[in-house]
């Protein structure tokens, strides 16, 4: 046991978790933590961006460059509320990120007596947004549910966690033992699941292998290219999904073929994805059988209608199948003319789009980290963008955070381990996070954004255009001169005009080694999703 302040012991169980950087801004209520954390500021880094909401989106980006979990800190009240955009984001994408919480003094919580940053119910906002979180009620208490939190991130479904700390907690003297992490079990997956699954796989002759977000990580890229290779079968991946396997791989395809592929398929297996669609049906795989694979319960049931429904580690269960699963042909000439016929679609369907995805995925190494945000050449980039290696593709999921890229393309660079990251924003989606490129100035962070510039919220005006009759409301934007604010910060600055343009001034932005913002200036471009939704 030795004696510190709640503070102290927080900040040691974070450092024993393998914490290196805290996303956080530091507040009256948080002051016994970053007093603690000061102590060891040789042992972990507290960054501070701009605003609140970036400190969570920070921390999602660093967790999905790094695979790590990320770690961020807010003041209660409106501190809880500016960060609740990124743990939706986070919540929504599966994705291993603590929340340290701050709330008024403990004996006031409830009160409704006006104090600081009081909000009613804070409690419950942040348990709307997480797997898991606690209020210790005494200081003694931290250690151990900090280990609790990092568990619960551990294990099952990754999401979000968080640790809400009152003043007094954080300033109380104590005597504790911080102790280590928890052990975390490797998922197994069980045996009579994999022999049913083999089973299927015997009365299949033309199996689909359907990936989500669930499928992620080194070994699980290995182990999807491996059966798919076995079974010579298709990989649709989901939106969510990209990345689960190399874009290049023969057997890899984009969510939009699985149209195509169930008028013959007679077997989908499902790994770690909800297998719904936008609108909350199951994906309609015609008369072909589908097995789901899950950790969490919730995915398998109603409105899905497995055949064969498996709450497992969907990685545990693929490395089971790579290794009993028989050898066989498969697809074969079908699959080739199939990949043919997908990469045709959507160079036919949105090809000014594609000439400047195809210029980022040129200037990017193969790890190299893209940050989508939704714009116009981010939809696209949903699915056609060649996601070639793990933990290098981060988008918001269906919680759609418009805003989201640039804080949390950041915190992907300060968990890249050098990897060069390139986000993707628009002139709307920008507004919401200029302020951070004081951040990337300040930390020296080697951010590339490619800002496209088109003076409107380019999909909400294209809809008025198209659906209702140019009648214009709420999508016209006027934007600062962005050169001059990019001198503001101090930042880079390039003015480019086409796809070449912008390839170039990547590839120089990263031998740079500097933050720096790619303008290009383009008019509103055709719909992407007219590949996607003309058979929904």
């Amino acid at each position: 046991m030795a004696k510190m302040t709640g503070g102290d012991a927080l900040t040691l169980a974070l450092l024993s978790e393998g914490v290196e950087t805290v996303f956080g801004i530091p507040g009256v209520q948080l002051d016994g933590l970053t007093d603690g954390m000061y102590r060891k500021r040789d042992e972990i880094d507290l960054m501070v961006p701009r605003h609140e909401q970036s400190t969570t989106y920070m921390a999602d980006g660093y967790h999905r460059a790094s695979g790590k979990p990320g770690v961020a800190m807010v003041v209660p009240g409106p501190g809880v509320l500016n960060a609740g955009a990124g743990m939706a984001t986070a919540y929504a994408c599966s994705s291993q990120v603590m929340l340290l919480a701050g709330t008024i003094p403990s004996r006031l919580v409830g009160g409704g007596l006006g104090a600081l940053h009081e909000i009613p119910r804070q409690t419950e906002t942040v348990e709307g947004l997480t797997k898991w979180s606690m209020r210790p009620t005494r200081a003694e208490e931290i250690p151990e549910l900090v280990h609790e939190g990092f568990r619960q991130m551990r294990t099952g479904r990754p999401r979000p966690v968080a640790l809400e700390l009152g003043p007094d907690l954080l300033h109380a003297e104590i005597d504790v033992e911080v102790g280590d992490p928890f052990a975390v079990d490797a998922p197994v997956a069980p045996a009579e699941d994999v022999t049913a699954l083999l089973r299927l796989l015997a009365e299949s002759e033309r199996p689909v292998l359907h990936v989500g977000g669930g499928v992620r990580g080194h070994r699980a890229f290995a182990l999807i290219a491996a059966l798919a290779e076995r079974l010579d079968a298709p990989v649709v991946m989901s939106e969510n999904g990209r990345g689960a396997i190399d874009a290049r791989d023969p057997h890899a395809l984009p969510a939009f073929a699985l149209w195509e592929l169930r008028a013959t398929a007679d077997l989908v297996i499902s790994f770690g994805s909800r297998f719904l669609t936008p609108f909350g049906q199951q994906v309609n795989v015609g008369e072909a059988k589908v097995a789901l694979v899950n950790v969490e319960a919730a995915d398998l049931g109603a409105p899905r209608k497995p055949d064969l429904a498996i709450r497992a580690d969907a990685t545990a269960l693929l490395e089971a199948l790579v290794a009993e699963a028989p050898a066989r042909e498969g697809w074969g000439e079908e699959l080739r003319r199939l990949r043919a016929e997908c990469e045709e679609r959507i160079r036919e369907r949105v090809a000014p789009q594609m000439a400047f995805v195809d210029a980022i995925r040129a200037a990017l190494p193969e790890d190299g980290v893209y940050v989508n945000e939704l714009t116009q050449i981010g939809y696209v980039s949903t699915y056609g963008f060649p996601v070639q290696a793990p933990h290098s593709y981060v988008w918001p999921g269906y919680q759609g955070t418009l805003g989201y890229a640039m804080p949390t393309a950041l915190g992907a660079a300060v968990g890249a381990g050098g990897r060069p990251v390139v986000a993707v924003t628009g002139d709307g989606g920008i507004g919401w996070s200029l302020q951070e490129f004081a951040t990337a100035k300040r930390y020296g962070i080697p951010l590339v954004t490619v800002l496209f510039e088109d003076g409107r919220f380019g999909n909400v005006w294209r809809i008025q255009r198209d659906t209702y009759g140019g009648r214009f409301i709420g999508s016209e934007l006027v934007n600062p001169d962005f050169a001059v604010l990019a001198q503001a910060f101090g930042i880079d600055f390039v003015d480019v005009e086409d796809a070449d343009g912008v390839r170039t001034a990547i590839e120089a932005a990263i031998a740079a080694r500097r933050p720096a913002i790619v303008r290009v200036r383009v008019d509103v471009f055709p719909s992407p999703w007219s590949l996607i939704h003309e058979k929904h």
